[in-house]
């Protein structure tokens, strides 16, 4: 299986942190946050990867470069104007191929085990998303699930930014900026969105606050 890290955000939340440095490559433990993330996937087997770029993204490149030195494979997906989760995907499909991969924000620091993702959505839905349940420093949740279904938009549960996707999800999406927060939406009102729980360690690092409590 493939996976895309979404790496291409501005990260104005962190400001002034990312005016000079893409989220991605903040340190944690003294250790880029994207560097963490490619070891958690090679480590599930999960080696050839796609990373897209945008705000600062030369930084990533030139850092993490054909990622031969973490043990990976990295194709570059750039958008010369920033197209959101959404877009950005739909922008590196051709770099995806045909069979279902694996996305995760590249904002995010878990222990997720990859290894755990589904090799692909189940036959009646083109998108497998991982919740966890709402952190008490989230102001609201996203979703309500029950054995293995998205059942309802709520409070219970938050999208951890992991999926497994296929690719023909996204083939009828409009070219351009889009939330890939809409197509789940639209998948859940059509009874189609998958899931499963993870209940370890997982910082969505949106805020100044949030980046200082990781690292210490």
């Amino acid at each position: 299986m493939k996976a895309m890290i979404l790496a291409a955000g501005r990260g104005t939340r962190l400001a002034p942190l990312t005016d000079h440095t893409p989220k991605p490559m903040l340190a944690v433990k003294g250790k880029p946050l994207i560097e963490w993330q490619i070891r958690a996937l090679a480590q599930a087997g999960i080696r050839d990867l796609v990373i897209n770029l945008h705000h600062l993204g030369e930084q990533i490149e030139n850092h993490l470069g054909s990622g031969h030195e973490l043990g990976v494979s990295i194709a570059y997906s750039h958008e010369s104007a920033l197209l959101e989760t959404g877009g950005g995907i739909k922008h590196a499909l051709p770099l995806l191929g045909d069979d279902p991969f694996a996305i995760l924000n590249g904002d995010i620091w878990t222990d997720f085990n990859f290894a755990r993702l589904p090799a692909q959505p189940d036959n009646q839905a083109p998108a497998h998303i991982v919740l966890t349940p709402t952190p008490i420093w989230r102001d609201h949740g996203d979703f309500e699930y029950d054995d293995g279904r998205v059942t309802a938009r709520g409070t219970h549960y938050v999208y951890c930014g992991i999926a497994v996707l296929r690719p023909e999800l996204l083939y009828d999406q409009p070219d351009g900026s889009f939330s890939l927060r809409d197509t789940y939406f639209s998948l859940l009102s059509q009874g189609r969105l998958r899931a499963s729980l993870f209940e370890g360690t997982w910082v969505d690092i949106g805020t100044a606050e949030q980046y200082n409590a990781l690292n210490t």
